[in-house]
């Protein structure tokens, strides 16, 4: 096929692009027309394979339909993470733009910038498949050329997660048992059950069942922005991420003495002793000033489940049992993300080793 741009006595720039013969044997053309040469150009690349739309629908527009039309689909946390990425940076960088001047390489640029910003690669690369989801449906729903074929999200590397040791542990589990403060029994639920922030803060002592010791996790909180774009945010109680986080937790026996002594009515938060839960932020600063008292090394509240994998793996746990204790979906996940093995482990590892007989 042959094609050329040039510019119009009227100001605009046009391309003609070669379609065949018809069956008299004349040559057939189809012209597009643009403001500029660069957007005549990527007009003519959006019918150069196939018959694209040349809708004048922009990236904002496109992207705020395709959240719409989630709404129905997914959690109202999850749209509320779609929606801010959209808002903070997908409709900044792309949003005036028509959907088929989009192309591979300002995505690149894009994300590359981004990196420079200093987000992390995993950040960047959960735009990434958002920007992703806004073509594909642009693409099955308007026929706008999906221009993000080849495009690779950033390699997000592992890191490690800072862990306290066996002995700082020790020290944060005497601190937290003789604490008055209800917070306390989050952290050392966390530390001996391996629950997630948000569970614990949506743990109501009717989940706490003494009398078959379980502990059934079923909800989560979050704190999520609004819809209505006036950047406020509201608290949400759901239900866990996924179906594998709805899970019951055998109370280990040094739990259990502790949540004894703490029940309250079955309607009561176990971290705030009230119909009010504690929010994430709140468990977060009040984990971070024990840290602080205690002259503990700053980790993040987190820490806790990963030290409490960690722990299980040490004292014999099978990795299937251990992953739905967690909530995964895969052993995979917890083994990669959620078992680190220290330098005394791997010492006392190795001295098993002999000389062959």
């Amino acid at each position: 096929m042959l094609s050329n741009v040039y510019l119009r006595k009227d100001g605009r720039y046009e391309a003609r692009i070669a379609l065949g013969k018809d069956n008299t044997g004349k040559r057939q053309y189809r012209s597009v027309y643009g403001r500029t040469a660069e957007e005549t150009e990527q007009k003519l690349l959006a019918i150069s394979t196939r018959e694209y739309a040349l809708t004048e629908i922009t990236v904002k527009e496109i992207t705020l339909e395709y959240l719409t039309a989630l709404k129905p689909q997914i959690k109202e946390s999850t749209l509320a993470n779609y929606r801010m990425k959209a808002e903070k940076h997908i409709i900044p960088a792309f949003g005036r733009e028509k959907c088929y001047s989009i192309t591979t390489n300002a995505v690149t640029m894009f994300i590359n910038k981004k990196i420079q910003q200093g987000l992390s690669a995993r950040y960047v690369a959960d735009i990434v498949i958002l920007l992703k989801g806004v073509f594909r449906y642009a693409a099955r729903v308007h026929n706008i050329r999906y221009p993000l074929d080849g495009v690779k999200a950033p390699k997000c590397n592992k890191h490690d997660v800072a862990v306290l040791s066996k002995s700082e542990q020790t020290r944060l589990i005497n601190i937290a048992t003789n604490d008055n403060d209800l917070r306390s029994l989050g952290v050392v639920t966390a530390m001996y059950t391996g629950m997630r922030i948000g569970e614990l803060c949506a743990l109501k002592w009717s989940d706490v069942d003494l009398d078959n010791g379980i502990i059934r996790v079923h909800r989560t909180l979050q704190r999520i922005q609004t819809a209505d774009g006036d950047k406020k945010t509201k608290i949400v109680i759901t239900e866990p991420k996924s179906t594998s986080s709805v899970r019951d937790i055998p109370i280990p026996d040094c739990l259990m003495q502790l949540l004894v002594q703490r029940r309250k009515d079955s309607d009561i938060y176990v971290l705030s002793g009230s119909r009010k839960p504690v929010e994430c932020r709140a468990m977060q600063y009040y984990f971070a000033q024990i840290l602080k008292n205690a002259n503990l090394p700053s980790v993040h509240f987190h820490s806790l489940r990963h030290a409490f994998a960690t722990n299980c793996i040490a004292l014999g746990f099978d990795i299937k049992t251990l992953s739905e204790i967690l909530g995964h979906s895969r052993v995979e996940i917890t083994l990669n993300r959620y078992v680190h093995s220290s330098l005394e482990r791997k010492r006392a590892c190795m001295s098993l080793l002999t000389w062959v007989a």
